[in-house]
């Protein structure tokens, strides 16, 4: 008989980055800041000494996986460029960071400015069969009593989501509301219904809410 050597195992997690640059252009899109990702705390090595088979293989793999609890966002803000710490909040069927000024409720979804509740943005996970026609048609009646609708579909450029299989802008008197089918990166579709009023808390609303819709991130 011999002794078994051992071998130690080192797990990396891998850093995501976004890229985020601040819009320009009056017609364009609200203006956004520019994220960095968090780095997750570096997970335990496995230990390969009196481990018992288990039948748990698809939970430990998940563990691996889950997202950090909290983030770190380089944001421009009124004060210049600020690392803002947000949170890992779940909704029904998806996830997302939220920034302490905000409030998140799970059971409807909706991700509103703490201070003032008619900030806010509705996030719903659709279906895979969902119809882009329906939800475009059904967008412009919706905006329409907003104001004069405008058609940002597909890339956009300085903007956090990055890309957006329908974003549909009406700009009023009363501020601002988005309509947008968005893709995670797992190809998870969500419709975004965005409200921003025309106030002294715009500005706060704005850049945090477009950078928390780009971490929205479905249950797999």
């Amino acid at each position: 008989m011999f002794q078994p050597r051992s071998i130690m195992m080192s797990i990396s997690l891998i850093v995501i980055v976004l890229t985020l640059v601040a819009c320009s252009g009056s017609n364009e899109p609200l203006p956004s800041p520019q994220p960095s990702m968090p780095v997750g705390e570096p997970a335990p090595a496995p230990s390969t000494e009196n481990e018992q088979p288990t039948e748990t293989g698809g939970t430990e793999e998940a563990n691996e996986t889950e997202r950090p609890q909290t983030a770190s966002f380089e944001m421009l803000t009124a004060d210049g460029n600020q690392s803002l710490e947000a949170t890992l909040q779940q909704g029904e069927g998806f996830s997302l960071y939220v920034f302490e000024k905000f409030t998140f409720d799970a059971a409807q979804g909706r991700l509103s400015l703490t201070s003032n509740a008619d900030y806010y943005v509705d996030i719903e996970p659709l279906p895979s069969d969902y119809n882009l026609a329906e939800l475009e048609t059904a967008g412009k009646e919706e905006l329409e009593k907003a104001g004069k609708v405008s058609d940002y579909s597909g890339e956009l450029v300085e903007h956090p989501l990055g890309y957006a299989e329908l974003y549909l802008q009406a700009s009023g008197e009363e501020g601002i509301s988005d309509y947008m089918v968005w893709k995670s990166e797992e190809e998870e579709a969500f419709l975004f219904r965005l409200h921003n009023p025309k106030g002294e808390e715009a500005s706060d609303f704005a850049s945090p809410v477009l950078v928390s819709l780009s971490t929205v991130q479905g249950d797999s």
